[in-house]
């Protein structure tokens, strides 16, 4: 389940994609900032609003405002989801665990990295124990309300499932 979103990142939100429509509307760059700066004042001209029955009828009449005048094809970068490149590379990503089927010539010619990750599987094994236990003390009974992870919590410490951040593949390959 997610979390809900805070008022003030709705704003933001509709501003962002405020901005990139307008983006897709003007075609010349000082059109587009003059544009642009107009539409920062108009919200600008809402921050402090405290009270937040009126500032939810700002946003509401915001989106709504924005629901008509968006941009019928707006651009897409490419790899943004619907992009012409969105998961390009997903093919060329393989599992971690495949390199452990190496054949240790192949190993011997990378003998940097492969130290390396010895190290890496090595301290696996020994905080895997420990990262479990705070994950299990740090999630709530009715489940976790976000899919953010929980940082280390003492000095020296990793957080929780670190593994999968150190042994990622690259992005793009070259």
């Amino acid at each position: 389940m997610a979390a809900y979103l805070t008022h003030q990142q709705k704003v933001l939100r509709l501003y962002k994609k405020s901005l990139r429509h307008l983006e897709s509307w003007c075609i010349h760059r000082d059109k587009y900032r003059y544009l642009a700066c107009l539409l920062r004042e108009r919200f600008d001209k809402n921050k402090d609003v405290k009270d937040m029955v009126k500032a939810t009828e700002l946003l509401k009449a915001g989106q709504e405002e924005f629901w008509a005048h968006q941009h019928p094809q707006p651009y897409i970068f490419p790899d943004s989801p619907g992009g012409t490149s969105y998961e390009r590379y997903e093919c060329y990503k393989i599992p971690e665990w495949c390199l452990d089927y190496w054949h240790p010539s192949e190993k011997a010619m990378y003998p940097d990295y492969f130290a390396k990750r010895e190290q890496w599987k090595k301290l696996k094994q020994e905080s895997w124990e420990k990262e479990v236990k705070q994950l299990e003390e740090e999630t709530p009974r009715d489940g976790p309300k976000t899919e953010a992870l929980p940082p280390a919590r003492k000095e020296g410490h990793l957080p929780p499932l670190w593994w999968q951040f150190v042994t990622r593949p690259r992005e793009m390959p070259m």
